[in-house]
């Protein structure tokens, strides 16, 4: 029976001993046993597996299949054997705190404003849970999270308890269940009846703090990141480290680096604009110098390690002064060889045309319409070389 698991009986057990029923392997050819019993939690209902080890070998996953705790092995481990499990318990203790919080967070918003979490996620660095409604005002935000820690800080009782479908009905269930037959709920008393199958501290005090990170909208819902214990103190020493030398790079106090970000952000504003519009400038007294160049019937010319928007925009701008022009760049670009063909509208050759015969020869990729085309591919030959082919197919 369920309840009879290890993980049920004492979700505080870091170590055991139990017997291996059965050796395997997966369809991937990945080792596995399955234990008479086993303190490991299987991967389910938004919680992760348990890691640790087996008599000293590694534990990678832990799976429930047909009703049975697979646990994959980094080596085999034969039929009979009597091992020593141990859990990693910081991971493990991790997970029970973030349940928990998730718990508390959830029957929160229902409590303030009878929101129902429909989803919910325990990642690595984050945990999350979708809520049933499309918008959350920060001040919804903030009550529910005083609230959460508010009952963390009362350290109520969280109870377990299995009972029969039959039972149901006397307690607040806050969520419709989805099993019939042995039924797990996890009950903070006068705050929440949850029917759960995950592992959860016997209090909420060691839960210790929850603190909503961001909110995003998911489709419909509003999904909120939040972390919860030891989280909670690891993200306020990264987001610390990272205020304190923002500080130290701006000379400010840590209080006015938002502040001073935003002038920032605003003096970087100004300088693009004004970088951009130097390069329109320097663009068009280019286009002017290649005509005073080349003449105004055809220009062709290469380029060492030029933005390759930069040609495209020289050629444009060439085009716009005769219906009659051709022009062909060709840029060396490092690793990889560019080109620019456009015309103007008057001429009849079109720029596709040099494009499909040119990519193969620099095994790129490439297209464009008749008046202007573009590609990129391999330094099969050199940028002068490449030009003359393309020219010869104006000549030919």
């Amino acid at each position: 029976m369920l309840k009879d698991r290890l993980y049920y009986r004492d979700s505080y057990c870091k170590a055991f001993t139990s017997t291996v029923v059965v050796a395997a392997e997966d369809h991937a050819g990945n080792p596995f046993v399955i234990l008479e019993n086993t303190a490991f939690y299987p991967t389910g209902g938004g919680q992760p597996n348990d890691i640790g080890t087996l008599n000293g070998i590694a534990v990678i996953d832990v799976q429930e299949v047909d009703g049975e705790i697979r646990h994959l092995l980094a080596e085999k481990i034969v039929v009979s054997t009597t091992v020593e499990g141990v859990i990693d318990w910081s991971r493990r203790f991790d997970h029970m705190q973030q349940h928990a919080g998730q718990h508390i967070l959830s029957a929160s918003f229902v409590e303030l404003f009878g929101f129902n979490t429909v989803n919910f996620h325990l990642g690595q660095d984050t945990v999350s849970i979708d809520v049933d409604v499309d918008y959350l005002s920060p001040s919804q935000l903030a009550d529910a999270e005083k609230l959460a820690n508010s009952v963390i800080l009362e350290n109520r009782p969280i109870e377990t308890k299995w009972v029969h479908e039959a039972e149901l009905d006397q307690y607040a269930l806050r969520k419709k269940l989805a099993v019939t037959d042995e039924i797990r709920l996890v009950i903070i008393p006068d705050f929440d009846d949850n029917g759960c199958g995950g592992t959860h501290p016997h209090s909420t005090g060691q839960v210790r703090a929850i603190k909503i990170l961001f909110v995003e909208k998911e489709k419909k819902k509003m999904r909120i990141h939040f972390v919860c214990g030891e989280r909670v103190l690891h993200q306020l020493h990264t987001t610390n480290s990272i205020v304190s030398k923002a500080s130290k790079l701006l000379s400010i106090p840590s209080d006015g680096v938002v502040q001073s970000i935003e002038k920032l952000l605003g003096s970087t504003h100004t300088l693009e604009k004004t970088v951009t519009d130097m390069n329109e400038k320097l663009l068009n007294f280019e286009a002017q110098h290649l005509l005073e160049l080349h003449g105004n019937t055809r220009i062709t010319a290469t380029f060492s390690n030029r933005p390759v928007y930069d040609l495209q925009k020289l050629a444009k701008l060439l085009t716009a002064e005769n219906d009659s022009i051709i022009i062909l760049f060709v840029n060396d670009n490092v690793d990889k060889l560019q080109f620019v063909a456009a015309c103007g509208t008057d001429v009849t050759v079109s720029m596709k045309s040099i494009t499909s015969t040119i990519l193969p020869v620099i095994n790129g990729k490439g297209g464009g319409s008749d008046t202007f085309a573009q590609g990129g591919g391999e330094k099969t030959l050199s940028s002068k070389a490449l030009l003359l082919k393309m020219t010869a197919l104006l000549d030919s």
